[in-house]
């Protein structure tokens, strides 16, 4: 996909790797509207991304429920006249023991990490249609591929993300609508402000522009799929598949220490 000119709409676009991704885009040529929920901080944030020339504007707006998605994609298709690619980036994390985490942090993780992105999507997919050259583009994460203790209910919906993408990609093969899917590693967000994991645990952090940069290759070549984390993410990866007691073993003994870090590990 040449970027060019093409209309983008960016959930959770105002900060972390939405943000990264605006940048990015507009650098490409692209025109693109932004989501976010708080409009103190969307503000801020178009406020940034405008320049000489630059077309981009934000949409406050909760894509978690019937009436923020429907906001978002009618005033995103108004602003755009139309619409060639969805960036379904906007979530949310609670982590600790499932039995220590609030029904209701559940029902929000699964609300805007996996019910959002689907029906935004499909109510997107006429626009999308009509532009002949689209794309969906999910925002998973490295947790959907590696499980790690503590992020169940994360792991489950970035996961249902990610295989919802891939099968939509095979449903809409040949129809003029593509759909990538990103794996972000750690990286230096908003969301993992509460997070107090380091390196030693398995969180090394990484900016967001690098992530959005690796998205943009992606896109361009119409890739399939972007996984962050480098060598040492795809030898756990590999491990996982081939030998996940080996998995289980590692993270026995990190328990105790990655408990403590990521019990307050929250951003919903």
């Amino acid at each position: 996909m040449n970027l060019d000119g093409k209309r983008v709409l960016i959930t959770g676009g105002s900060s972390g790797i939405g943000l990264a991704l605006a940048h990015a885009f507009l650098d490409k040529g692209a025109r693109v509207v932004i989501t976010g929920r708080r409009p103190d901080v969307l503000e801020e944030a178009v406020r940034a991304l405008q320049g000489d020339g630059l077309t981009v504007s934000g949409i406050a707006a909760d894509v978690a429920t019937p009436e923020g998605r429907a906001t978002t994609l009618d005033q995103a298709v108004a602003a755009l006249g139309g619409l060639d690619v969805l960036v379904n980036n906007a979530g949310g994390v609670r982590a600790g023991r499932l039995e220590n985490t609030a029904e209701a942090d559940l029902q929000a993780m699964i609300d805007v990490d996996l019910t959002a992105p689907i029906l935004l999507t499909r109510a997107a997919l006429p626009a999308l249609r009509d532009g002949g050259d689209a794309m969906v583009v999910n925002v998973s994460s490295g947790i959907a591929l590696v499980g790690a203790p503590f992020y169940a209910t994360y792991a489950a919906v970035k996961a249902g993300l990610a295989h919802f993408g891939e099968a939509l990609r095979r449903e809409l093969k040949g129809e003029g609508v593509h759909v990538l899917t990103v794996y972000p590693g750690g990286t230096d967000t908003p969301m993992m402000k509460s997070n107090r994991a380091g390196p030693e645990l398995g969180f090394s952090l990484e900016p967001p522009a690098a992530v959005a940069d690796a998205v943009v290759e992606a896109m361009e070549t119409n890739a399939f799929e972007v996984i962050r984390g480098g060598e040492v993410r795809a030898q756990m990866i590999a491990l996982n598949r081939e030998n996940p007691a080996a998995v289980d073993e590692r993270f026995v003994g990190l328990k105790p220490a990655l408990e403590q870090a990521v019990k307050d590990h929250s951003a919903l």
